[in-house]
């Protein structure tokens, strides 16, 4: 079976993939790699991968791409405020960060989940059904809230550019935010154990070597990250990379802002600073999350938030040293090298 973008479904049986199916419990519904270029995911992204492809990009989109687990929430909640809160007073900043900037294939993600999170009766399928009584909720929440969110609408993805309609990178204006692996890997490893419909319950190490054999959902890291870097130099294209927005801020910002066209004053650019701070935002952001105690611990596996912290852990740069292991580090590191010399870098 073929996929619009031309990819070619290829199902990964038991034999080699035990550890997946071993070590993760949300990706017990089966894994797929996409080929020729090996994106792996869970089964269920087939069913949405067509209409994904299909989305009508427009030229005012606002694009915020990454691999996961590399600042994304972040930098959404840097961009949506720069462009729609520069003041702090939009009554809209009280939704959660997904209603404003939707996760337009969070809907695949879902289905992982034995009981539907986002199905009849939660907070974010009653708001959709109550503001759009014309759509229908099973024909995917998250990519209809892309679809009719205001203009310039704001769309998070992690998926890469082979994925998506070719307009995208011809239009819209695309944000790629990139990473350290080393911290990714450590991040990713929490993400995935916090989150149930990945429901990681391996070790760190574990983690690390389904990193670099590219057996985690939207890997490969290197080949998403090559996607994008080619088309830097695009002028609706614009590179972050997150320890660069983790040291100045401010000046990453004053990049955004050329980018976006926008003209902040002194005092508004001070203010984001602080407002979509690591601490601050955190704050903000876990009470808006999701719709209720229920809900969430339908999402999270609420002993690993206890005992290791939620969706935002610690932001910080440099945080593998204290979390890998030496042999995982260097695991990572060569790996690294590798593919460098494997692109006469």
């Amino acid at each position: 079976m073929a996929l619009k973008s031309g990819h070619t479904i290829n199902p990964v049986i038991y034999e080699e993939s035990v550890k997946q199916y071993e070590q993760f419990g949300g990706n017990r519904v089966g894994t797929i790699r996409l080929e020729p270029d090996g994106w792996f995911f869970t089964s269920p992204f087939i069913t949405d991968a067509n209409k994904i492809y299909d989305f009508k990009f427009k030229p005012t989109d606002i694009v915020i791409m990454t691999f996961p687990k590399c600042g994304t929430t972040w930098t959404q909640e840097i961009v949506w405020t720069m462009v729609y809160n520069p003041n702090l007073d939009n009554p809209k900043r009280f939704l959660p960060g997904i209603a404003r900037c939707p996760f337009m294939e969070c809907d695949f993600l879902m289905k992982n989940l034995s009981k539907p999170l986002f199905g009849e009766g939660s907070f974010l399928h009653d708001a959709f059904v109550q503001a759009n009584p014309d759509r229908n909720p099973d024909d995917g929440i998250f990519i209809q809230l892309a679809e009719l969110t205001e203009n310039p609408r704001m769309i998070k993805t992690h998926l890469p550019f082979s994925l998506l309609s070719p307009s995208l990178a011809e239009n819209s204006k695309i944000i790629y935010v990139v990473r350290d692996p080393k911290d990714i890997a450590v991040s990713y490893c929490h993400h995935s154990r916090l989150l149930k419909c990945h429901n990681f319950f391996g070790t760190t190490s574990d983690f690390v070597d389904h990193f670099v054999n590219d057996t985690l959902v939207y890997s490969p890291f290197w080949k998403h990250v090559k996607e994008a870097w080619k088309l830097r130099n695009k002028p609706n294209v614009h590179f972050i990379f997150y320890e660069d927005l983790k040291a100045d801020p401010r000046s990453e910002i004053l990049r955004l802002q050329k980018f976006l066209d926008l003209n902040l004053t002194d005092s508004q650019i001070s203010n984001i600073i602080h407002y979509t701070s690591f601490d601050v935002m955190k704050e903000r952001e876990e009470k808006n999350m999701v719709g209720s105690e229920m809900e969430l611990a339908e999402l999270s596996n609420l002993e690993v938030q206890q005992k290791d912290g939620g969706f935002f852990r610690k932001g910080i740069s440099g945080d593998y040293k204290n979390k890998l292991s030496s042999e995982d580090i260097e695991k990572i590191n060569k790996w690294t090298k590798e593919e460098y010399s494997r692109n006469g870098n």
